[in-house]
């Protein structure tokens, strides 16, 4: 193996150590895969970590470029370059971190799109139907309220394990981003879904996850997403429903209903605020719409 390719395995261990989920590792090793693969020609050595610069680093983003990579993957693949020469310069392979050197693309900015409570309610009724004769609609139907009931990200719900519950209080211990922990409510239909699949939930004395696949193992955030996939293709004909979209739609209901802002960011477990904020901008732009569409002056009348 090259020097390289030997200090991108390192670093990866160095993540998992620092206690990494094993999703965000496995994302760091694809994009530095993929970073190796461009500083790998046919028959040649990649390059020692102090021989890249600046021009190899401008080089391979127009590669990722000229791949169609967006600006959003350009700007994360980066990040996990950098994240590679910090790491490499603290422990002296390089003298300093050159990839804080390459200026970051610019993202565009978009605004999440967000189902209304009407259309996220009758997708999960017809979860609940169960007309699609699913092997598991009691799993099914709570992972749908739990994700928008409690806004929690897909990671944080498979990594939900049985003690993290406070089933008479109605309580939930999150681990978000970075294992840090917090306390999330567990509301009404939530809590009746959730009672309902662990009524179903085969007994697994190895396994502490809320969430079990067809083996009897931890759901993983791929597998879930695979479910909603299914559920949103076949019940609304809309095959991009992704976990994520639920949790938009968690904090963009609750501002729109009067929640403070503030709360919003202890629910979704953001570290700074003005992550938070992005949902005043879809609730203004729904406002706007509302306005545009009712309000006799937004149409020059008299």
């Amino acid at each position: 193996m090259s020097e390289l390719g030997e200090a991108i395995q390192t670093y990866l261990q160095d993540l998992a150590r620092a206690g990494n989920s094993e999703h965000t590792v496995k994302a760091y090793a694809t994009d530095l895969g993929e970073f190796l693969e461009f500083l790998s020609p046919p028959e040649a050595v990649p390059p020692h970590p102090r021989e890249v610069d600046v021009l190899t680093l401008r080089e391979w983003m127009l590669w990722l470029y000229n791949r169609s990579n967006s600006a959003v993957t350009i700007r994360r693949k980066l990040a996990a370059v950098r994240g590679l020469f910090r790491f490499l310069s603290r422990e002296g392979i390089v003298a300093t971190n050159v990839a804080k050197l390459v200026r970051t693309p610019k993202a565009p900015k978009k605004l999440p799109d967000v189902m209304t409570a009407e259309q996220v309610n009758t997708l999960i009724d017809g979860v609940a139907a169960n007309r699609l004769e699913r092997p598991h609609p009691a799993r099914d139907r709570a992972i749908f309220e739990l994700l928008y009931g409690c806004g929690l990200r897909v990671s944080e719900l498979a990594g939900l394990n049985l003690q993290d519950l406070d089933r008479s209080e109605h309580w939930l211990r999150v681990r978000g981003k970075g294992r840090k922990e917090r306390q999330t409510p567990l509301p009404g239909k939530a809590a009746q879904a959730l009672e309902r699949y662990l009524a179903d939930r085969p007994v697994q004395r190895d396994e502490p996850a809320v969430f079990l696949n067809h083996h009897g193992r931890r759901l993983t955030p791929r597998g879930i997403s695979m479910i909603l996939k299914f559920y949103s293709t076949y019940l609304t004909g809309d095959p991009s429903l992704h976990p994520h979209g639920l949790r938009h739609a968690f904090a963009t209901h609750l501002l729109a209903d009067g929640a403070d802002l503030r709360a919003i960011q202890e629910l979704l477990g953001h570290a700074r605020l003005s992550t938070t904020q992005k949902y005043t901008q879809v609730s203004l732009t729904d406002l706007m719409a509302v306005y545009d569409k009712a309000h006799p002056k937004a149409h020059g009348k008299a």
